[in-house]
């Protein structure tokens, strides 16, 4: 993943030839989905939900100075900024929750985050679990997004499965994140850091991706091609005047 604009070392957009990133340990951070059999969550709320799991675990004081995370953050930061999701259900979802994470809950979905992991180095209870199988839909359509909020846009021209989609969306949240201020950041924080995820407009989506927003660029790993330009963070406090 890379974006546009680049508020940190760590995030710089892909580009030809070597990168100290790739040479850096390799560590990504899970994300485990409640998909329960005939209670599927919506796919628009599992989205927001997941954005919001990686915004509290940046926010939580032990992914900072000496918490018990913080080293693990660091690492992954240092990195390319991976992001896998897998699922689980049942006795799968009561191991899950046993291990060390934040479980956010929206109004169907549950999302475990977990600290960053080096990337061969998975605990057995979520290696285990699956990555295929996260396709999710909405019953009804997702109402229109207040804008007053901040609003992570998809591509309209990509297909994602939900576990990608739900990916890029915490990409999104960082990148929004790593871009606002100290008292930005709290003022986020302290509200809930409400946030939706919606597709963009076809027609709307040219002027996203030139209005100075973060920008999410997919390292190609899985489903798409490289370099595919897939959210778009537009936060109010980082939008043009």
């Amino acid at each position: 993943m890379s974006h546009d604009p680049a508020p940190s070392p760590s995030a710089r957009p892909l580009r030809a030839g070597s990168d100290p990133r790739d040479e850096a340990p390799q560590y990504v951070l899970p994300l485990v989905v409640r998909i329960e059999r005939g209670a599927p969550p919506a796919r628009t709320d599992a989205l927001e939900t997941a954005a919001r799991a990686v915004l509290v675990l940046l926010a939580d004081e032990r992914a900072h100075g000496d918490g018990e995370w913080a080293e693990a953050v660091r690492n992954w930061e240092d990195a390319r900024i991976r992001k896998v999701v897998r699922r689980a259900r049942g006795a799968e979802w009561r191991r899950a929750e046993a291990l060390p994470g934040i479980t956010l809950t929206g109004k169907s979905a549950e999302v475990r985050v977990f600290p960053p992991i080096p990337l061969d180095g998975w605990p057995k209870d979520l290696a285990k679990l699956q990555v295929s199988g996260t396709e999710l839909d909405d019953p009804e359509p997702p109402v229109a997004a207040d804008r007053a909020q901040p609003v992570l846009w998809l591509n309209p021209d990509l297909e994602m499965s939900a576990g990608k989609a739900m990916a890029q969306a915490g990409h999104g949240a960082q990148l929004a994140w790593w871009a606002l201020s100290d008292t930005e950041r709290t003022a986020w924080r302290e509200a809930g850091f409400p946030l939706a995820v919606r597709t963009a407009a076809p027609a709307d989506w040219p002027r996203l991706t030139t209005a100075g927003l973060p920008l999410v660029r997919d390292a190609g790993y899985t489903e798409i091609a490289p370099g595919s330009c897939t959210v778009a963070a537009d936060h109010p406090a980082l939008r043009r005047p």
